[in-house]
């Protein structure tokens, strides 16, 4: 599976970065590295041209030659970004034209080797060679003229961009990726992400899965960025890890080294079947677990959660973990939870059972016939309330894709549906149809009036 490009917007403070960022993401919510250390945070998320997604990466306003202090942090993570990255979008003000500072950065950029566009930005409304000429002096080539607030030329430097990263062709191993087994799991093994915070136990997790009945463990080239996956057998299924934490070879023993790159995360969320997202029971759930849980979910993938470090915990604490649970990741409740000692091997067993469940939910075929049935018993059981005049009138439902499931409803004025009954709806579905532990979309589609006029 192709990993997707990962572009990085790079530019001294106020210059617009994050107004792009929440233009090419389409929502004012990201991914944030909360590491102990960073001052000012990176923010990630995903982004889509036509059919090709990507990754964005905003940073904080970049100072180059400042050596110490929060402006010399906020640099080292916007160099971090560069580095990570496979193109680097520079902006810069067009009002104001071109500062010592921009000139700063440009050199930086230079030296990094790494393709980089030049966005004039702040030009709403304004074109011509004239208003951009100056920014030749960057040394970056053309500079192109853009406005992140009202999408003046966006579509274009995006284009240019994702163009420096040619689409690769269809990997070596994609057929067998694809190919089933009689058991319905996929041939080449299920690919499942260990993702989770630094320090939560993935390390110690995953050399518990590979350290009991372990079939054949090597190096395989990954996903992009480092992250590799390790080939393994457990009670009979051939799994493949995608690991996150930095797992290395040393001779015939794998060291686990602890190591947190965001984009990587997002890359082996993307490329499994199933993720396993992995909390410390003796930290606060902290927003950064409930930013990880929120990728999985909009990325469409299975999910299970593991709660480590259980066994260390009294009733008091234990109590306390899972009110912070409720709290703080109520829009998983559809994933199973297990509460593990990764280290003494405990809950493991059942982890990997519910990883099966959550892909056989995630991949499970639904006939029209039943989800139709499905659908007028919900509706039975409970109408969706009028909006005004208008009552929603639902009549059937198809399914519309696999992993995640994706139902189709059919009907009149589905626009007027309320987000209460649409929770409803899923929740209907789920509990008929054993969903639990994947995400679940509903789309709609109304029904055409066969009388109505054509244009």
């Amino acid at each position: 599976m192709a990993a997707k490009p990962v572009v990085a917007l790079v530019g001294r403070p106020n210059v617009g970065k994050s107004t792009l960022f929440n233009r090419l993401t389409r929502s004012r919510d990201a991914l944030v590295a909360d590491l102990p250390g960073l001052t000012r945070d990176r923010h990630y998320g995903e982004g889509r041209l036509g059919p090709r997604p990507f990754l964005v990466v905003d940073t904080g306003g970049f100072e180059p030659v400042v050596k110490e202090g929060i402006l010399a942090q906020m640099a080292r993570q916007t160099l971090a970004a560069v580095d990570e990255c496979d193109v680097v979008i520079f902006l810069v003000d067009g009002r104001l034209g071109v500062t010592p500072q921009d000139l700063q950065i440009a050199q930086q950029l230079r030296r990094t080797g790494r393709p980089c566009l030049l966005a004039v930005n702040k030009l709403e409304g304004l074109t011509g060679e004239g208003r951009t000429g100056e920014f030749y002096e960057l040394g970056l080539g053309e500079p192109h003229a853009i406005s992140s607030a009202h999408g003046d030329g966006v579509y274009s430097l995006i284009e240019l961009a994702l163009a420096q990263v040619p689409e690769p062709e269809s990997a070596p191993d994609s057929d067998e990726d694809d190919e089933l087994q009689e058991d319905g799991l996929p041939r080449a093994g299920l690919r499942v992400a260990i993702v989770g915070r630094p320090n939560v136990g993935k390390s110690t997790l995953i050399n518990s899965l590979l350290g009991e009945e372990r079939v054949i463990a090597f190096d395989m080239p990954g996903t992009t960025r480092d992250a590799i996956e390790v080939p393994f057998e457990r009670n009979g299924v051939r799994y493949r890890l995608i690991d996150t934490a930095g797992l290395r070879r040393k001779g015939k023993v794998f060291e686990a080294v602890e190591k947190f790159s965001v984009i990587k995360t997002l890359q082996a969320i993307s490329d499994a079947h199933v993720a396993v997202l992995l909390l410390d029971a003796q930290q606060d759930i902290s927003d950064q677990d409930a930013h990880i849980a929120g990728f999985v979910t909009e990325s469409g993938r299975a999910l299970v959660v593991g709660i480590n470090k259980w066994d260390g915990l009294d009733v008091v604490a234990r109590d306390e973990v899972k009110r912070q649970i409720a709290r703080k990741l109520p829009f998983i409740s559809w994933a199973r939870f297990h509460h593990l000692s990764a280290l003494k091997g405990h809950g493991i067993d059942s982890l990997m059972r519910s990883v099966l469940a959550a892909y056989a939910a995630a991949t499970r075929k639904l006939s029209t016939p039943k989800l139709t049935r499905a659908l007028r018993e919900a509706v039975e059981r409970q109408q969706p309330p009028r909006k005004g005049p208008i009552r929603p009138k639902l009549r059937y439902a198809h399914q519309g894709g696999q992993n995640p499931p994706i139902v189709v409803v059919h009907g009149n004025s589905l626009d007027q549906v309320s987000d209460v009954y649409k929770r409803y709806l899923e929740a209907q579905f789920r509990t008929k149809f054993d969903l639990e532990g994947t995400p679940l979309r509903i789309e709609w589609k109304v029904s055409k009036n066969p009388y109505a006029p054509t244009e």
